[in-house]
């Protein structure tokens, strides 16, 4: 039962590669690729002058000592090199340049799917094993649109014209080496069917070496604070190792065909100096039709050889279409039927009505979740950590999805509402405060790259960037480094503020926006944060109660519920969690 489905799998998922094979990548260069293949005719055709010509020259011009056929068959010989040699240029400029290209438009088509795909998505996957998915599975495909595919038409080509040419010298001779070539012909196809499935291990592996190295430069400072660089280096080369084991096993595989071809075409070359010397000393045979025969047979046989190699960059292409295939089939974000809507314009009046979530199957993360937060309040999330303010941040955000119950914003249902169009007023201020490699310039006019340099100064000095920023030479054009490294905590913090002030979002996320503060920095940016979340429907995740007093709604949240609501002095009059989390806080 197994095998039959895994049989059928197997049917359908090379049936869906040769669809997308023809339909996006032939179909498309149909053009580029007809001239390709009458170029590669033109320079396989002019290739098989040389050995005809062997004929004449041993049986007419030098037997015969005919002078005239000897000029011009040196005039053929050397016309037939140059178109030769002219073509296969031209051949390897007009599809390798193109090659080249499809990678690029695979690996931007690949970034695209996987950059529009849901939150969700990228919980379960390391950063660095996407960055292979993107720049290294597509490598193998450019051989399908290169000089691999168009070279397996033309050793076909090549292999079929030296056989009729085989024939028509010595019937016998040709039959005689059709048996190890047959013999050949299935082992080729039992190693590539072996070998598909290492190459598509192989991207797996090599993804996650990536992934792993990626971390492990991105956590550099971890690393050394711990003194781990033993044990990451030790880690690294486990996974360099299995990435070579499964090398090792595709080569051994592709090296047992050539061998074999080796090993069967030497046999057959043998047996056919035997078959054809007996016949030259019977005068079946001239020498000048042997000598042809041994040549035209070297045009048949290093197709088939070449053909192996080719072999193995095409089962290559398919693992690697495998893997894209993988992703480009997952459902975008945007993809969801049922978000048809468009808002003109939104006041910001958001409700949560029973909500629940959950991020694994009978877990539920969020229960019956109600609340209210009218167009222009602030509404505060506290609570222990893992209790879900972040969850219910990320339902705002559209990030995530309700399993059950409704978010809607002005009446509108959330789940309705096209993405793009309601996360062009939205803003967030994250935890991490992720800043981009570039200058501060350029983090801060991320939501707006085309914003005015009055709006821009405005901003920065809303968040009181320029406080730091004109310390430095080249003032807000500084370098800040990957991940805004060459920054204190506080200074990131502030440029990402100003992101978000610049941004001028109708609804706006506040996670820990001052977690990274030092007690003056905050007083500053308080103020200015005042300023950017009046007239906007804010939600702000603090730990530090005393950065929400001014909240209109406090909702506290334990085990994924709403345990208590008010503002800062209704709570403290409960003497309830939020009052005990508050005096635990003001003793610290």
């Amino acid at each position: 039962m197994n095998n039959n489905s895994t049989k059928k799998k197997s049917k359908k998922i090379t049936k869906n590669h040769l669809k997308y094979i023809i339909k996006e990548i032939l179909r498309p260069r149909k053009g580029l690729l007809f001239i390709g293949l009458i170029l590669i005719i033109i320079n396989r055709l002019s290739g098989l002058v040389l050995p005809g010509s062997s004929k004449y020259l041993i049986d007419e011009v030098i037997a015969k000592s005919n002078y005239d056929l000897f000029k011009w068959l040196l005039i053929a010989v050397a016309a037939a090199v140059i178109v030769q040699s002219a073509t296969s240029f031209f051949l390897t400029q007009l599809l390798s340049v193109e090659a080249q290209q499809l990678i690029s438009l695979l690996r931007s088509k690949i970034q695209k799917q996987i950059i529009r795909l849901p939150i969700r998505f990228f919980d379960n996957q390391k950063s660095g094993a996407l960055v292979s998915r993107i720049m290294s599975d597509v490598e193998g495909v450019r051989n399908l649109v290169g000089t691999g595919l168009v070279q397996l038409f033309g050793g076909v080509l090549t292999s079929i014209v030296a056989f009729v040419l085989l024939i028509r010298i010595s019937p016998t001779m040709t039959l005689y080496i059709m048996l190890p070539l047959l013999v050949f012909g299935l082992i080729s196809l039992k190693a590539f069917a072996f070998i598909r499935p290492i190459f598509r291990k192989r991207g797996e592996i090599n993804a996650e070496v990536t992934g792993r190295l990626t971390e492990s430069l991105n956590g550099v400072r971890v690393i050394k604070g711990f003194n781990a660089e033993d044990q990451e280096i030790k880690t690294f080369e486990n996974g360099v190792d299995r990435l070579f084991k499964n090398v090792k096993k595709s080569l051994t595989s592709t090296s047992l065909v050539t061998s074999a071809a080796t090993l069967l075409l030497g046999l057959a070359t043998v047996g056919i100096m035997g078959v054809g010397g007996n016949m030259i000393m019977k005068s079946q045979l001239t020498v000048g039709d042997f000598f042809a025969f041994i040549l035209y047979l070297g045009f048949l046989i290093a197709p088939i050889v070449q053909m192996s190699n080719i072999g193995s960059q095409i089962t290559e292409a398919f693992a690697g279409l495998d893997r894209m295939q993988e992703i480009l089939d997952l459902e975008r974000e945007d993809e969801d039927p049922k978000r048809t809507e468009k808002l003109k314009q939104i006041n910001g009046n958001i409700e949560f009505k029973q909500v629940s979530f959950s991020y694994d199957k009978g877990t539920e993360v969020l229960h019956d979740i109600n609340f209210v937060a009218s167009p222009g309040s602030v509404t505060a999330l506290v609570g222990s950590s893992g209790s879900g303010k972040t969850t219910i941040a990320g339902l705002v955000a559209s990030f995530l999805n309700p399993d059950n119950g409704t978010i809607t914003i002005d009446g509108h249902d959330l789940r309705k509402i096209k993405l793009t169009n309601y996360r062009a007023f939205l803003g967030v201020v994250l935890q991490d405060d992720f800043l981009f490699e570039g200058s501060i310039r350029d983090n801060i006019l991320f939501p707006r790259p085309k914003a005015s340099e009055t709006d821009l100064m405005d901003a920065a000095k809303s968040a009181h960037v320029l406080e730091f920023a004109n310390r430095f030479d080249d003032g807000l054009d500084t370098l800040i480094g990957e991940r805004g490294v060459k920054l204190s905590g506080g200074q990131r913090q502030r440029i990402a503020i100003a992101r978000a002030i610049l941004a001028n979002p109708k609804i706006l996320i506040l996670d820990e926006a001052t977690s990274n503060l030092d007690t003056e920095s905050e007083a500053y940016i308080q103020e200015s944060l005042s300023r950017l979340m009046h007239g906007r429907t804010t939600f702000v995740i603090a730990h530090r109660l005393s950065t929400i007093r001014k909240a209109d709604q406090i909702l506290v949240i334990e085990k994924g519920q709403i345990v208590e609501r008010g503002n800062h002095e209704a709570l403290l009059e409960k003497r309830g969690r939020y009052f005990d989390l508050y005096n635990f806080q003001a003793r610290i």
